[in-house]
């Protein structure tokens, strides 16, 4: 079980993503414009302080990928959202359905 201030921490940084997403979004626009005059180089380079500016938390590279159930950070299978140590447990135990546990 990861400590739960891991858990708080990834939940925290998710809102903080969601919240400036548009905002990042637009100065990302601005920076690879291609640049024709003085002014779309001034603009350009104010986007560059805005978004480096922003919170380091805020870009969405720093999120993690956390298993649901335990918070365990590797082993981490997307499409069901938990570790693959969860996964086997609750495959083996018929809790999701459509999987079953290969055999020959």
């Amino acid at each position: 079980m990861a400590k739960e201030s891991l858990k708080a921490r990834e939940v925290k940084r998710a809102k903080l993503i969601a919240k400036y997403a548009a905002k990042r979004q637009e100065l990302k626009k601005i920076i690879n414009k291609d640049v024709n005059s003085e002014e779309e180089y001034q603009a350009k380079q104010a986007a560059i302080v805005a978004l480096q500016k922003l919170p380091p938390n805020s870009n969405p590279i720093r999120l993690h990928n956390r298993c649901k159930l335990t918070g365990r950070p590797k082993g981490y299978m997307r499409q069901f959202g938990i570790s693959r140590i969860n996964f086997r447990e609750m495959a083996s135990a018929g809790l999701i359905p459509g999987v079953k546990k290969a055999s020959w």
